[in-house]
């Protein structure tokens, strides 16, 4: 007995270390960045390094919203990542849906080919992108950066409504069509509620995608006007000098959606990543 409880101990201080290990590597960035921004320009390059800043002063923040256009670019951002997100949902939720529910020729090689599509790099799609918007004018547009946001997002987005479509019994579809419900009525009043866990997850993930994109906005748009924030954030590395206080307020400015978002959905986050990892 005695045994049992050692070995049970020394497994939870093993996992414990563990535990604060992985904590000091991902808080001690944040709590850099944190400690960065309220500091003077002066005493971000004073030596030795200072966790709390002599002088604190919340300058930065202002500057990024008075001096620099942090609001345009923060509305870009929020503009892109919405619309890809709410276009992104609707086809992953209809898309699953079909999948789970109608029998069609190649629906093997089309679930393959979303899967395989997930397979390049993003940065090997950025030539072809780039060709395709320029040939339709649409470079430097909302509608342009949109639709690259929904290329990237939608094939994993798929795969994840139909993990949630396949784990509701066919028998409620039955059930719904004996009381009278057209296909369309059991898709919206019966099988889309069920599945609203999904449909968040599915959304957090694309906004996601969208709001913390670098590589395709900072190739695809180049008028000041349509900035995003990423780029935006990117820009306070100049030539000759780094504005660090300024740099990492806008960083923490620019997280505070998605630190929002992770606080309320979390849970439906998690459940929509690992849909479909276990059969019952």
């Amino acid at each position: 007995m005695l045994t049992a409880k050692r070995s049970r101990s020394i497994k939870n201080l093993g996992h414990y270390t563990i535990l604060i290990i992985f904590s000091f590597f991902v808080l001690v960035p944040i709590l850099w960045m944190v400690s960065t921004a309220i500091k003077t320009e002066a005493e971000t390059f004073s030596l030795p390094l200072r966790w709390i800043p002599e002088q604190p002063t919340f300058g930065a923040f202002k500057r990024i919203l008075i001096e620099y256009p942090f609001g345009t670019q923060f509305k870009n951002s929020f503009i892109n990542a919405s619309l890809s997100t709410v276009i992104t949902l609707i086809c992953s939720t209809l898309a699953g849906y079909g999948i789970t529910r109608f029998k069609f020729k190649g629906k093997k090689t089309f679930m393959s080919f979303l899967l395989v599509s997930q397979m390049f790099p993003a940065v090997m799609l950025l030539v072809p992108f780039y060709t395709i918007l320029r040939r339709f004018d649409m470079i430097n547009t909302h509608v342009g950066i949109v639709f690259v946001y929904i290329s990237m997002a939608l094939s994993f987005s798929t795969w994840m409504m139909t993990s949630f479509f396949n784990d509701i019994p066919r028998s409620l579809d039955e059930a719904a069509t004996i009381d009278g419900c057209s296909k369309f009525q059991v898709f919206l009043k019966v099988i889309m509620p069920l599945t609203m866990p999904g449909m968040t997850s599915v959304a957090i993930y694309a906004f996601i995608m969208g709001w913390n994109d670098f590589l395709f906005a900072s190739t695809l748009i180049t008028h000041n006007h349509m900035k995003t924030l990423t780029v935006g954030i990117a820009e306070f590395s100049g030539q000759y000098n780094v504005l660090w206080n300024d740099l990492m307020a806008a960083s923490i400015v620019a997280s505070i959606p998605l630190i929002i978002m992770f606080t309320f959905f979390q849970k439906y986050f998690i459940s929509g990543m690992t849909a479909g990892a276990v059969k019952q």
